[in-house]
């Protein structure tokens, strides 16, 4: 793959040009050639031959747009990759931009240091043909899973999803909505422990892209029942990086330099922060308190070992807690909420004084393919959403939102808030988990979109839109009891990837 070299620029304010040239130059080493109009970029952008062309989207006369498909429009920049600048990097915008033909969008304002980093990376994970590119979503009917399947069959215009599942009590095809008919997305009802059964799957889609999400994932649930976990989290994520390394070291060496091995997990792995102040890096030393992560801190380890001793192009991503539509009641916020519209006591840990920092899943899925587009092989990056909340408050957050969108559920006495119960806490409570989300926002531009208060409304208000959809999973297995303490009865839960 050829390296970047030649960068047109196209940005009217001399202030902003002036600062992005010198990093571009002096920084990153990159030949730059600096138009101020659309108009001047579409006369001069042909005789430069740039390898890449960088757009403001908000220009007077020609803007961003209109010049990205008029420099299209001239055979020798035809193919030629684009990227946007804006100072509004909303999910919508987005969608629009890439599919104007744009490769990726970058965030004003822009951090000078980072930004030659953020174009090679965009530059090196380009795909050669992105109408062909083919992205393997293991637990893709699960909550962070379908989310990601439901982003890339709605915002990537291209790629096609092969969708790795075998729909555990947790894993939910509804939470496809229409998309799980669209033409883009295959179903492949598969355990990641099937070995045999994997190495089907690559050799029939040969894949570019796997995003690995398949994992058990309730702290609770591994308390009570832990070899579930072991040998999905740690044999299955095993099965997947040999399935995985056996299918790269078959392609060719474009196809290998492509190829990338985006590996999920939590910042549970890093254990407890307590009352510290700090925050979980990407240095933070694992010592993880429960058996769901430690299974994760396993499988995280065998994923970088694959990198180290294979050469596989693996990535590894920590989320805080997530939260948003379609997450399995067992979780804090979803079973909080369902409990309330029953009139149920709404049970919380202890005093309710654990923090965690909540993270929007659309927010989420958002990350992971900056990721693995953007990311560099063997790094690891922390996603959060800076939503530091004691679990207690946002039981409350969740009984005001309720309050203001389904008053006619409240109990006798009006008010959701009565219902909180405090029950004892479980073994091994983690107090404060916290992400620095840092060196994702430096490197690959990403940043969440969604305050807690607005994810949480708009969770609220799609539990109350949808209840065909959990209604069908409480008539499953699952009942709203407690798990993680060896009782039945009342159930507290906590959010989670």
């Amino acid at each position: 793959m050829n390296p970047l070299q030649r960068i047109l620029y196209v940005e009217d304010d001399p202030d902003i040009q002036a600062i992005a040239r010198l990093a571009l130059e002096n920084v990153a080493g990159f030949t730059v050639h600096v138009c101020s109009s659309g108009e001047a970029a579409v006369r001069e952008g042909a005789a430069f031959a740039p390898d890449l062309v960088l757009l403001d989207v908000m220009m007077p006369g020609m803007d961003g747009p209109s010049t990205l498909a008029a420099l299209r429009a001239q055979p020798p920049l035809a193919n030629t990759p684009m990227v946007f600048m804006t100072a509004k990097v909303q999910p919508s915008e987005v969608t629009h931009f890439r599919s104007l033909g744009a490769l990726d969008v970058i965030a004003k304002p822009f951090d000078p240091m980072q930004l030659g980093t953020q174009l090679r990376a965009i530059w090196d994970t380009r795909p050669a043909d992105p109408a062909s590119m083919k992205v393997l979503v293991t637990g893709g009917a699960g909550f962070i899973g379908s989310a990601v399947v439901r982003h890339l069959l709605s915002g990537e215009p291209g790629v096609r999803v092969i969708n790795l599942d075998c729909l555990t009590y947790a894993g939910n095809l509804e939470s496809l909505g229409p998309l799980r008919e669209h033409p883009a997305h295959v179903f492949e009802p598969v355990d990641i422990c099937d070995a045999q059964a994997l190495e089907r799957v690559f050799a029939t889609h040969s894949p570019q892209v796997v995003l690995h999400l398949a994992a058990e994932s309730h702290v609770d649930r591994s308390i009570d029942g832990p070899r579930a976990f072991v040998q999905t989290n740690l044999v299955g994520t095993a099965e997947l990086l040999m399935a995985a390394q056996r299918h790269w070291q078959g392609l060719d060496a474009a196809g290998r330099d492509a190829f990338r091995f985006i590996h999920v997990s939590t910042d549970e792995v890093y254990g407890d922060l307590a009352d510290s102040g700090g925050l979980f890096t990407e240095q933070t030393r694992y010592a993880p308190s429960s058996p769901y992560a430690a299974t994760k801190a396993g499988s995280d380890h065998l994923a970088r070992a694959w990198h180290r001793t294979y050469g596989l192009p693996v990535i590894i991503t920590n989320c805080s807690n997530n939260y948003g539509p379609c997450q399995f009641p067992e979780k804090l916020i979803p079973h909080m909420v369902l409990n309330a519209l029953a009139g149920k006591p709404l049970p919380v840990y202890g005093d309710g004084g654990q923090v965690r920092d909540w993270l929007y899943v659309e927010d989420h899925a958002r990350a992971l393919w900056a990721v693995a587009r953007r990311g560099r092989v063997g790094e690891t990056y922390n996603i959060g959403g800076h939503n530091e909340q004691r679990n207690l408050d946002v039981v409350r957050r969740i009984c005001e939102h309720l309050q203001a969108l389904a008053p006619e559920h409240a109990p006798p006495d009006g008010r959701y808030e009565s219902l909180i119960t405090f029950v004892a806490d479980r073994p091994g409570h983690d107090r404060r988990y916290a992400i620095d989300a840092g060196h994702i926002e430096r490197e690959l531009g990403w940043r969440p979109q969604e305050t807690f208060d607005s994810g949480l409304e708009k969770t609220v208000q799609w539990y109350l839109d949808n209840r065909r959809w959990w209604r069908r999973v409480l008539d499953g297995s699952y009942q709203l009891e407690r798990l993680g303490a060896g009782v039945a009865g009342v159930c507290t839960a906590e959010g989670g990837a």
